[in-house]
């Protein structure tokens, strides 16, 4: 079974940004490639209209077999909505919560992003993996792109 990886915005941005687009080109030619599956949710496809059509063009441009797609459920809103209830993060990063929980609902293998001040950072990982035990749902793996690579180098 390939592994799902759950990415967000950042990392298909991340594709065009000097500091990330390395890392970012390698995880999604393993997408092409067809070693791991990139799960999407309605919220990335969301926040990607407004984005630059080079930024849109990154997406569409793999395989349709290389894509499951997920969506943000009344489930999701509510665990988001308890992430940010416990302090995890203000109510102000919403979006990042959904994401996250968007993820664990979903049962990835693991969630990627370039996000390292809400989302891939050790304190509130561990604090939204907190209230995922609690409610009852499996550890969240969150990392960057470049965490998660088979050993690949620049």
């Amino acid at each position: 079974m390939l592994p799902k990886v759950y990415i967000d915005t950042s990392v298909i941005g991340g594709c065009l940004d000097d500091e990330f687009t390395v890392w970012s080109k390698l995880l999604f030619e393993e997408f092409r490639s067809g070693i791991k599956i990139a799960v999407v949710s309605d919220l990335t496809l969301q926040e990607l209209e407004d984005a630059p059509p080079d930024v849109r063009k990154i997406l569409s441009d793999l395989p349709a077999d290389a894509i499951e797609y997920v969506f943000l459920s009344d489930e999701a809103v509510e665990l988001a909505d308890t992430y940010i209830a416990r302090g995890v993060v203000t109510e102000k990063h919403l979006i990042d919560t959904q994401h996250i929980a968007i993820a664990t609902i979903a049962k990835v293998d693991i969630l990627v992003s370039w996000n390292f001040k809400q989302i891939v950072n050790l304190d509130r990982i561990r604090k939204f993996n907190a209230v995922n035990l609690t409610k009852g749902y499996h550890l969240l793996e969150i990392r960057s792109p470049q965490e998660v690579l088979y050993g690949q180098e620049n």
